[in-house]
Order: structure tokens, then sequence, then C-alpha cells
């Protein structure tokens, strides 16, 4: 293990590189078309109201796409679903469902970008979470040429046999990590100031228009002037900065009009960063992710979990080695789940050091319509990767299930700074 020298990976909690050969540098996502992913899900097609397809789209953030193919059918977003979120700069392959939506109003809609295809019917609409993983096909440009094939073998077999699974930056945001602030504003009731980071708090590498708007708010507050300064593209800002124009002072509802889904993201991202600063504090420890203790919770591959006592502690360890279970760690929710692990320890102390309690996500889950009972997370990730080297460029393909991120593997290839990554 070698500390990442990164600030923003400090901040994020991702702090460890789990193979100490150098990284290959590179730039990732020079154009969308470097970076590709596919969903695997099977659905029952058969009849219903729900009707499936097929979205590829390129270079849209998801939120943003949703909500403009909404607006194409003249729909509540709400009738639109989908199983995980998929990245921005990137040609990215998809289901979502649609209520009540014939194959004809979809074949009527032109979005640049944005391509659909009808595939079926279904009784239920799609939930998060339905899919069985992602596989993603992904280019590295500018990669440093010494001793890359030596470096790539050493660090493709430590990938193949686990390394740190942490949440991506996706789920924060590089050039603007503010999705956990805003997650955890909004589990401490401060709904103005959660709107002010979501408007106004500004980042890296924006264009001048963005900046001035974005600080215009984070220093006045003022709705209407900053509507103006807001460029079109922004329409989620821009929907927030209307409502609070003829509702002013109302922060909860100017919350309230943004997806579903992407406000259920903002409180999330609070537990997946609570989670990657719990398993950094265990790799500083020196506490090992692939050899249990006691205390350690396990995970089954059927959802199953179970904490390791005395007794069990070296069938636990054999069960690991063989991978026929995981270590994992409680991503805290309205549920409290009381445990005697050191990494349940390190959880409790993060979030009596940010003031975070189990009774607020309970009392944001009926505001936000969404349940953050906390959930149990695995601490390693494995996958075969297989590559090709083309002169200075170098292409990866892998398959990860739900809910783990591709950034986090080239993270440990790249070991470059996280804004190359974006």
């Amino acid at each position: 293990m070698i500390k990442s020298p990164w600030n923003i990976d400090n901040e994020l909690g991702l702090k460890w590189y789990s193979v100490d050969s150098e990284g290959i540098g590179g730039i990732l996502r020079s154009i969308p078309e470097d970076f590709r992913v596919e969903e695997l899900a099977e659905h029952n097609l058969s009849s219903g109201p729900y009707l499936i397809c097929r979205m590829q789209k390129t270079n849209w953030d998801q939120h943003r796409a949703i909500k403009a193919i909404a607006s194409g059918l003249s729909i509540s977003h709400q009738r639109l679903n989908f199983a995980g979120t998929k990245d921005k700069r990137a040609v990215t392959t998809q289901f979502i469902s649609f209520y009540k939506i014939s194959e004809e109003e979809i074949n009527s809609i032109r979005i640049p970008g944005i391509i659909l295809e009808p595939v079926g019917y279904t009784q239920h609409p799609i939930s998060l979470g339905d899919l069985e993983g992602n596989r993603f096909n992904i280019k590295i440009r500018e990669i440093k040429s010494d001793n890359i094939s030596d470096n790539l073998v050493k660090v493709t077999e430590q990938i193949k046999e686990g390394i740190p699974n942490y949440v991506g930056y996706q789920r924060f945001g590089v050039r603007r990590p503010v999705t956990h602030l805003i997650g955890m504003e909004i589990l401490k009731g401060n709904y103005e100031e959660a709107v002010r980071i979501i408007v106004g708090k500004p980042g890296n590498g924006m264009d001048t228009t963005e900046m001035e708007a974005r600080v215009h708010y984070y220093e006045t507050g003022n709705p209407a002037e900053s509507l103006h300064l807001f460029p079109v593209r922004l329409s989620l800002e821009r929907s927030v900065l209307h409502y609070l124009v003829s509702n002013q002072s109302d922060y909860k509802g100017a919350l309230l009009t943004l997806p579903r889904t992407l406000r259920s993201m903002y409180v999330s991202a609070v537990q997946s960063w609570i989670f990657n600063h719990v398993i950094s504090l265990r790799i500083e420890e020196g506490r090992d992710l692939a050899v249990p203790e006691i205390g350690d919770r396990l995970i089954w591959p059927d959802g199953r979990t179970d904490t390791v006592t005395p007794a069990t502690l070296t069938a636990a360890g054999i069960q690991v080695k063989r991978k026929r279970v995981d270590i994992a760690i409680l991503l805290p929710g309205s549920k409290y789940i009381p445990g005697i692990g050191s990494d349940d320890r390190n959880c409790d102390l993060i979030m009596q050091k940010y003031g975070i309690t189990s009774d607020m996500f309970k009392s944001v889950s009926s505001i936000l319509e969404t349940s953050f009972v906390g959930s149990f997370r695995q601490v390693n990730m494995a996958s075969k990767i297989s590559y090709d080297i083309s002169e200075d460029n170098l292409s990866v393909n892998f398959d990860l299930p739900p809910g783990q991120y591709a950034t986090t593997i080239l993270r440990e290839i790249m070991k470059t700074d996280p804004i190359s990554m974006v």
C-alpha cells in the first residue's frame, strides 16, 4: 500500500493505492468515446404499462438527460426510472422504463447525443439496482512508456486478487466535489446551505460564465439576480432558482423540485464518504482487507451478513480466502446496527465528529421519499483486466458488479491527478 499524494483523495477518503508500482499516468476521457459503459441486465418482457427502452447517451449528465427526455415527451420525469447512474463524459448504454408511453412517442423525439430504442413492455418499472453489472471499454491516452508492461502485469494481478472497494469520484465529483457536502446539510436540516452549495459553490475548470453565476449566488443568495446569469444548460440549478424567485426562502421546497434520484444521491453520498474514510482507517491501522478479525462484518453473495466471533474466526478466514464471503463495512443509515469491531468504532467516531446521527437519516427519508436504512458494502473489489497497448495509448476492458466503480480500478493503474480522470 502507498498513500495518494492528491488532496482530493484525502478529502474523499480514497487515501491509499494497493499497488506500489509506478502509475502509467495518462489522460482519461480525452473524448467521450474513450470511456464506454454498457449496462448488463435482463428484463422479463411481456406486457404491461411500462415501456423498456435501451438508452445510449454521449456526454450527457444522467439527471439532465432524464429531464431532457421528459421535457421532449411533455411528461414528468417521475414517469422515468433507471437502475443505475452512468458517467457523464462517456458513451453509456443502459435501460430505462417509461410509464404509459408508446413506442411511437419514443420514436418521435430527437435529442442530440441521446438514442432511445424501445425493446418491450413489462408489468413493473425498472428500479435502482435492477442490473447484473456493467461492462467497460476504456482508452487511456498519453501514457508513460517506461516499464509499462511490468507495471501493468503487477497492477492487473493485484486487481484480480483484490483492491480497496472505494466509492469512486463519480459519486462526489472531482472538478466540483460537493455531493456529500450537500447531503450533510440536508441531513442536518440546513436546507438553505444545501441550496447554496448546489447552486453556488464553484469548482475547477469552469468557464467564466458559469463561475460568475455560481459565485454571485454563493455570495449574495439572490435568486432573481442569479437566474439571469446562469446559462441555459444548467437547467437543474435554474429550476431551483425559478422556484425560489416565486417562493422566497422555501429552500426545502426548492430541493424538492429536483429529481428524487438526485435528492437521494446527495444523502447516499454521505454514506459513501463515511465508508471510504472507514476503509482508509482500516488500512492506516495496518488491518488487512482480506484477513478477517474478531468483530468484522461478513457479507455473503446472497446478501446475508454475520459478525466474526472468536469461535468463527478460523472458519471466516478460510471462507474469505476462498472468496466465498467478503469482509464488509456498514454504511450507516436510519436503522442503527451496533457492532463490536474496529470498523464500527471508526464509523461511529466519524459520525460523531461531523454531527451525523441515525435519526437524521430516518427524518430525511420521509422528506426525500427515499429510505436510507443503511447497508453493508464489501471492502474488496476484484476484476479480471484485459488490455492492449498501442503507441502511447492503453485500452482496458473489464466487468464490474453493481455499485463498483471503474475509476477505482483506473486510479490504481494511472496514479495520476484525479482531474485527468474526469
